[in-house]
């Protein structure tokens, strides 16, 4: 491995906003592990990668996929064991994989069974991959890198009906917060990109209509993922002196400052 190659684990990398961020750090030059429960998802995010960087950029850079359930932490020790082991260290962990769990259920109706799979794939998932890298991080020489925690808007308000999604968003900001003071004496810093309306499959539905908080259906506005993934890009290649405490990415018209 190139001495100066940055290394990046990209969570949740089959679809949505991991497949939108893999290829603009591989374009940007980092080697990219892909981390999702789906092989082939994973292919796929892959060879979008390659379709989308070229094989001039791919000759500084690789992309490895390796089937992860998050929530599970034998693994997540076996995710991060084949980054020790191929590169040797780690750069940057986009800690994104995430469900927003069954939609439509009022709060007494909630299943525990579904309320259990959110909590265990957004917040426990999230705590067991960033002390994974956090391990790593710690150990590896020069010592340091970045968590970037997918966080949501979410985090700060809620919608209508997604209680075990919203609670596990304000979770992550705990964790963010508990990430930043924790890394300091390694040079670990870690941000929280909370995003709004990204188009992706999981936001499919906000462009056929979805309830507001006044009982109304509502049409929102969504953004390119891609958007988005600048976003990420730009938080990971700011040097360890600096740090993205938390930003905030959304469609500029969607409902959600002041009252719409």
């Amino acid at each position: 491995m190139n001495a100066k190659q940055k290394i990046a684990v990209v969570t949740g990398a089959g679809s949505g906003i991991g497949r939108a961020v893999a290829p603009v750090l591989s374009g940007a030059g980092w080697s990219v592990v892909l981390a999702g429960r789906h092989t082939e998802t994973l292919e796929e995010t892959a060879a979008a990668v390659g379709t989308a960087v070229g094989s001039a950029a791919q000759s500084a850079a690789d992309v490895l996929t390796v089937r992860t359930d998050v929530s599970v932490p034998e693994d997540v020790d076996a995710l991060f064991a084949v980054v020790r082991e191929r590169y040797g260290r780690l750069d940057l962990l986009f800690n994104n994989a995430g469900t927003f769990g069954p939609a439509g259920y009022a709060l007494d109706e909630l299943p525990f069974s579904a309320w259990q799979k959110v909590v265990n794939t957004n917040l426990t998932g999230a705590f067991l991959c960033a002390q994974g890298a956090f391990r790593l991080m710690k150990a590896q020489d020069p010592q340091g890198g970045r968590i970037i925690n997918n966080g949501s808007i979410s985090a700060h308000t809620p919608r209508p009906n997604s209680v075990a999604y919203t609670a596990t968003k304000h979770g992550m900001t705990g964790l963010t917060k508990s990430l930043s003071l924790d890394g300091r004496p390694y040079r670990i810093a870690c941000g929280q990109i909370d995003i709004g309306n990204a188009a992706t499959d999981m936001t499919a539905q906000m462009q056929r209509g979805v309830p507001q908080a006044n009982g109304e259906l509502a049409v929102e506005p969504v953004m390119d993922a891609a958007d988005v993934a600048r976003t990420v890009l730009h938080m990971a290649e700011l040097p360890l002196e600096a740090n993205i405490q938390f930003a905030t990415v959304l469609a500029t018209t969607m409902p959600y400052v002041g009252r719409g």
